[in-house]
């Protein structure tokens, strides 16, 4: 396999990728193989959009060749509240990505690989592009027991999942992309995609579980780098073009004009968190303050990732009804997220009275709303 990461290279593949707004016209024709130096989820996200939104693809198709950083990947329908464990995430520095085609969710790190087939919509067919990469594993591995299903996952051994898929269908091009496990953290990964929030409903698209192993497990002496080699000369082969991976740095405006704004968008609170279908959360919780257990209701309804309706039910001689009434206040309208309800519990904290009892109380009761999200 050649790596080709040179200046020239780079200008020959902003002749391949480019926009409109350059003034220039595709006239090559054929496929490309390109990889990210970077391992960063948002600009990987971000080439993908670009090169969907900016590259004629009635005469070329391309082989996006990616891996990641830990990040937990969800489906541009669904609700990061009910696929993962949002604290876990935090705790762990592990990023969230909402990307923009459908599917479940993923966790990526390291130890996974991420391959995107970009065409036409004419020439959009996924379950060729995962043909595709049973047969180079088979070529590099033939003991290996791999295969499609009609769901469009490859399973090793008949029932353990390695890949999954999702795809983005443009008016007239379109992407599948598709993970492989190699060696990525199982223990990490069932914890992340395990969500601990209760009480919630949601019309969003739900995931469903599978059993996952890594290739690793079958056969230790298999590395990513092997198998993105593998999969790169099987398209090159079925493509009739070179065995050539060319590289690309997702942050190079110079050969994806406009790159840096798509990454940054993908980012945003708006996008990850905002995106999420309305839903609704019913639960209680237990409130430990000093010798005593309280039982505390709350029924939440949630809009762009804003709280709609907010409601506390709580005994009143425990706090005061004008105490809830001001955090229920509050919470209405603003974010479903820890760190502006922690802000606004802090701020609001000055109304109460000068009173250390109602205080050490008010404090355990945001405490409590803040672990909900």
């Amino acid at each position: 396999m050649v790596l080709q990461s040179s200046l020239k290279n780079c200008l020959q593949l902003s002749c391949v990728l480019r926009t409109p707004k350059a003034g220039f016209r595709s006239t090559t024709s054929g496929s490309l193989i390109i990889q990210s130096t970077s391992n960063d989820i948002y600009q990987n996200l971000a080439v993908e959009d670009w090169i969907h939104d900016h590259v004629n693809l009635e005469n070329r198709q391309v082989l996006f060749l990616w891996r990641n950083s830990p990040a937990v990947v969800i489906g541009r329908h669904q609700n990061p509240w009910q696929e993962c464990n949002l604290r876990l995430l935090r705790q762990k520095n592990i990023k969230l990505a909402r990307r923009r085609s459908g599917g479940g969710t993923v966790y990526h790190d390291l130890g996974n690989i991420n391959l995107t087939f970009f065409t036409s919509r004419k020439k959009y067919e996924r379950m060729e592009n995962l043909k595709l990469v049973v047969k180079a594993l088979k070529a590099l591995r033939p003991q290996l027991d791999v295969h499609v299903t009609d769901r469009y996952d490859i399973l090793l051994d008949r029932h353990y999942k390695i890949s999954g898929t999702a795809a983005k269908l443009g008016r007239t091009s379109a992407y599948h992309h598709c993970t492989l496990l190699c060696n990525a953290d199982k223990l990490i990964l069932s914890s992340a995609l395990k969500s601990p929030y209760t009480g919630l409903k949601s019309n969003a698209t739900p995931s469903v579980p599978a059993s996952v192993k890594n290739l690793f497990e079958k056969d230790p002496s298999l590395t990513c780098e092997m198998l993105l080699d593998a999969i790169a000369e099987e398209y090159a082969a079925q493509h009739q073009i070179d065995h050539h991976i060319t590289l690309i740095n997702p942050a190079d405006e110079t050969v994806l004009p406009g790159i840096n704004n798509k990454t940054k968008e993908l980012q945003t609170w708006e996008w990850v968190y905002g995106k999420t279908p309305k839903f609704s959360i019913s639960t209680c919780f237990n409130m430990v303050y000093k010798d005593s257990v309280l039982d505390v209701k709350v029924d939440l309804e949630v809009k762009h990732g804003r709280i709609e309706v907010c409601n506390i039910d709580l005994p009143e001689q425990w706090l005061p009804p004008a105490l809830s009434s001001e955090l229920v206040k509050g919470l209405t309208g603003s974010k479903f997220c820890p760190n502006e309800t922690t802000t606004l519990a802090t701020t609001l904290l000055r109304v109460c009275p000068q009173d250390e009892e109602l205080q050490s109380r008010w404090n355990v009761l945001c405490e409590n709303m803040v672990m909900l999200m």
